[in-house]
C-alpha cells in the first residue's frame, strides 16, 4: 500500500510539473504574439507622426509664401489653418486612444480564456490520472459517478470558454469596424485641409492680380 502511494504521488507530480511547462510556453508564446501587436502599432504610430510632420512642413511653406500678402487676409488663413491641425492633431490622438483601448481589451480576454483553458486542461489531466489510479481498489459504480461528475464539469468549462471566444471574436470585429471609421474620418479631415489650401491659395492669386490690375 506504501508502495502503490509513493508511486501515485510520484505520477501527480509528474503531471503536474509537465502542466506547469505547458502553462509557461503558453504564456511565452501569447508574449511573443502580443510584442509583435505592439511593434505594429508602434509602425502605424511612426507612420501617423511622419504624416503630421509632412503636413506641419507644408503649413511652414504656406506661412513663407502668404507673409508677403495682406495681413487681414494672412490671419484668417493662419487661423483656418491653425483649426485645421488642431483638429487633424485631436483625430490622431483619439485614433491612438482607442488603439491602446483596443489592446488592452484584446490582452485582458486573452488572459483570461487562456488561464480559463489551463484550468479545464488541469482537470482533464487531474482526472485521468485519478482515474487511472483508483481504478484498481474503487468500485465501478463509484468511479462511475466521479467520471460522470467531471464530465458534467467538463463540459461546463467548454461551454464557458467557447461562449467567450465568441465574446471576443465579435469584440474584435467591432473595434476592427471602429478603427476603420476612424481612418475614414481622418483622411476626410485632411481632404478637406488640403482643398481649404489651395482654396486659399487662389484667393490670394486673385487678390494680386486684381491689385496689379487697379494699380
Amino acid at each position: 500500500s506504501n508502495c502503490f502511494t509513493v508511486i501515485l504521488l510520484t505520477f501527480q507530480t509528474n503531471i503536474l510539473t509537465e502542466l506547469k511547462n505547458w502553462k509557461l510556453n503558453l504564456i511565452q508564446h501569447h508574449k511573443l504574439q502580443m510584442r509583435q501587436e505592439k511593434e505594429k502599432h508602434a509602425t502605424h504610430v511612426k507612420q501617423l507622426q511622419n504624416e503630421m510632420e509632412n503636413l506641419k512642413e507644408l503649413l511652414h511653406t504656406y506661412e513663407i509664401s502668404i507673409s508677403r500678402k495682406d495681413e487681414v487676409v494672412i490671419t484668417n488663413l493662419t487661423q483656418a489653418l491653425e483649426k485645421q491641425k488642431e483638429r487633424v492633431e485631436l483625430m490622431r490622438k483619439f485614433t491612438l486612444w482607442r488603439i491602446q483601448h483596443v489592446k488592452t481589451k484584446q490582452e485582458e480576454y486573452a488572459n483570461s480564456i487562456a488561464n480559463r483553458h489551463f484550468r479545464t486542461a488541469l482537470m482533464k489531466k487531474v482526472w485521468a490520472a485519478w482515474r487511472s489510479a483508483s481504478e484498481v481498489k474503487w468500485k465501478d459504480k463509484v468511479a462511475r459517478a466521479c467520471q460522470l461528475r467531471a464530465e458534467d464539469v467538463c463540459v461546463q468549462l467548454t461551454n464557458d470558454y467557447e461562449a467567450k471566444i465568441a465574446e471576443l471574436t465579435a469584440t474584435l470585429e467591432q473595434r476592427k469596424a471602429e478603427i476603420l471609421r476612424l481612418h475614414s474620418e481622418r483622411d476626410q479631415y485632411e481632404d478637406t485641409m488640403k482643398k481649404a489650401f489651395m482654396r486659399g491659395v487662389c484667393a490670394l492669386n486673385l487678390e494680386a492680380m486684381t491689385m496689379f490690375q487697379s494699380k
